[in-house]
């Protein structure tokens, strides 16, 4: 029997005793939710702080240099990659720019260019080309990722500015020394896992950040498409070098609620979570996020964060909100909690927040609003440990949208962490999962918070605008209005905030990042150039699951988000010619024959 599956814009017939069969085993209770496509289990691995470029500047063609593991791309892999080899006009179709060496002739090799900042702008000693760094210094330092240096960075479209603006120099990794360090880039000789997994499934080179900034902007957009509004605040003060500002002009203040239109632009923490940190910002989110909108479905879902249960002791004797870990790989100058409570987006909601870090009753439990067969709520309210996502996938009951957040020191963010650490969590995720009857009708999306600051050649459309004095400089002071706009004119006035009038303060989209999509009805070794965002996440959640239900009509970027449709094929020949499980190696990335 077929039936037709409406997704998106995306019709197919699918073979549903096909997937029943071959999914019979798994007894999670998210097979009998009502979809719009065969998806039963999404998993959205969320990791930290990397640009399109940093990880795919060259992809598919890596240095392979003595002492490397080698890396060699299928000839059947596509040619047209908007990367630093071979730039794509996005406002043409994605025709080649011809003429335009980014790796030998880049805007960001001149040291003595004045940009639009006040004072005028030199990247001086840091002016660079982008340059390769070898799988031996995967342990960088941390570039500058802040909201108003970002926007300067890109300097009225030109993408100059990044090592004056954004670039940090090393050590790490030795010997990179000044802010040109901001120019580096991997390849597939050290994120051979994500190359990999390009190979065999979807990838997409014109998805960005919903806006500008750091880590907590990212990780709500992704669960809110919506950073203006909070309930209740601590500690703040309200200013450009800050977490939190006011998010207009006098034409659309207001005057009545401040703490109700102020918008987060910053990585203030979740007001109430234990393990937030007192003596800086603290806020609680107004408004609604896609946990109320699953709750009201009854769709079982969790966010799962490493280093959330505060009842375990690590092997270095550290537990509660101070567990620790050192990354494997030699040059990174120091050990990250595990837990980072700014990067739990549900924690800055009340209604989804678990203060206390509360244990679930049962494995049986997780995923769920009231604990299975009574009538009592579930202590944990969605959120757990990265080991309950495991927990939980050995049981066979995954939920039907799964958050994952590796901990800290696998989660990609330089400072801290590395790509080879990341590796290894992505892959143990992956393999896990393709392990088990879910795999079937599993989903996993592999996206990131923000660039890190790393340089990225691409310019990203402006789709909402903003006209604050006090943090806008995309396009001089006090401006975010224009960008290679693909074919769509940029609003006249920026999406209305938390009270229903247009906020300031959001400028996107923001930084292009990698977006890649693993599974037996993702494409095979496929480039998309569907333009994205990260609530086009969340918009796939809402279109799966919540009969397209957004989270503030003309308010939130799910709004206006572009759709994941075309990098999935749910047609009833899905999988021929193509691998239904591809195992790499964590350690090194490379596929298990």
């Amino acid at each position: 029997m077929k039936y037709p599956v409406i997704f998106g814009t995306l019709t197919a017939a699918f073979t549903v005793g096909m997937v029943s069969a071959l999914a019979e085993g798994d007894n999670s209770h998210a097979r009998s939710f009502r979809t719009a496509t065969p998806i039963k289990h999404l998993v959205v691995i969320f990791q930290e702080n990397v640009s399109f470029d940093h990880y795919f500047g060259t992809y598919p063609t890596a240095a392979n240099l003595p002492g490397d593991d080698p890396w060699h791309a299928s000839p059947k892999t596509p040619t047209s990659i908007n990367n630093l080899v071979t730039p794509l006009d996005t406002t043409k179709g994605f025709v080649p720019l011809m003429g335009v060496d980014l790796i030998n002739n880049n805007p960001n090799n001149n040291p003595n260019a004045p940009g639009n900042g006040s004072p005028p702008r030199f990247n001086g000693a840091g002016a660079a080309n982008p340059f390769r760094l070898s799988p031996a210094q995967a342990a960088t330092n941390d570039q500058g990722h802040n909201e108003s240096p970002e926007e300067s960075a890109y300097d009225n479209t030109k993408m100059d500015g990044f090592p004056a603006w954004v670039g940090t120099a090393g050590p790490p990794p030795a010997g990179v020394t000044t802010k040109g360090l901001v120019m580096g880039y991997f390849d597939g000789n050290t994120v051979t896992a994500l190359w990999n997994y390009a190979q065999y499934f979807a990838l997409n080179d014109n998805s960005y950040t919903s806006q500008f900034g750091p880590s907590t902007p990212g990780a709500i957009n992704l669960i809110a498409g919506q950073l203006n509004g909070f309930s209740a605040m601590n500690n703040n003060v309200v200013d450009s070098q800050n977490h939190l500002i006011h998010p207009t002009h006098e034409a659309f203040a207001d005057s009545t609620n401040s703490s109700a239109n102020l918008t987060m632009i910053g990585d203030a923490d979740p007001l109430y979570d234990v393990c937030s940190n007192g003596a800086i910002d603290q806020v609680q989110m107004a408004g609604r996020n896609v946990g109320d909108l699953l709750n009201l479905a009854g769709v079982t879902w969790g966010w799962f964060e490493g280093g959330f249960d505060l009842t375990i002791t690590n092997s270095n004797g550290t537990t509660r909100c101070a567990r620790s870990t050192t990354a494997t790989v030699p040059g990174i100058p120091s050990t990250s909690t595990d837990y980072i409570p700014h990067h739990q987006p549900f924690q800055y909601y009340a209604s989804t927040s678990n203060p206390t870090h509360a244990r679930p009753a049962s494995v049986a439990a997780i995923g769920h609003s009231v604990i299975p067969g009574t009538h009592n709520a579930e202590p944990a309210n969605h959120q757990y440990d990265s080991h309950d996502f495991f927990d939980a996938l050995a049981a066979h009951n995954l939920p039907a949208v799964s958050f994952l957040k590796a901990p800290a020191y696998q989660d990609g963010h330089a400072g801290y962490s590395d790509p080879l650490d990341e590796q290894h969590f992505l892959v143990q995720v992956i393999n896990a999962l393709q392990q088990g009857p879910e795999w079937e009708t599993t989903a996993v999306i592999i996206a990131y918070d923000d660039s890190d600051g790393w340089y990225d050649h691409q310019m990203p459309p402006v789709v909402n605008p903003s006209f604050n004095a006090t943090v806008d400089t995309l396009n001089g002071v006090g401006i975010c209005n224009n960008g290679f706009q693909q074919g769509t004119p940029t609003p006249p006035t920026p999406l209305a905030g938390n009270n229903g009038q247009p906020a300031n303060g959001r400028c996107g989209y923001g930084t292009r990042m990698p977006l890649l999509v693993v599974s037996r009805f993702a494409k095979f070794n496929y480039v998309d150039h569907t333009l994205t965002d990260q609530s086009s996440i969340l918009r796939f959640i809402e279109d799966n699951w919540l009969n397209s239900d957004r989270i503030q009509p003309l308010g939130s970027f799910d709004t206006i988000a572009g759709p994941l449709d075309n990098m999935f094929d749910f047609s009833h020949n899905h999988q021929k010619g193509r691998p239904g499980r591809v195992f790499l190696d964590p350690v090194t990335g490379v596929v298990i024959p």
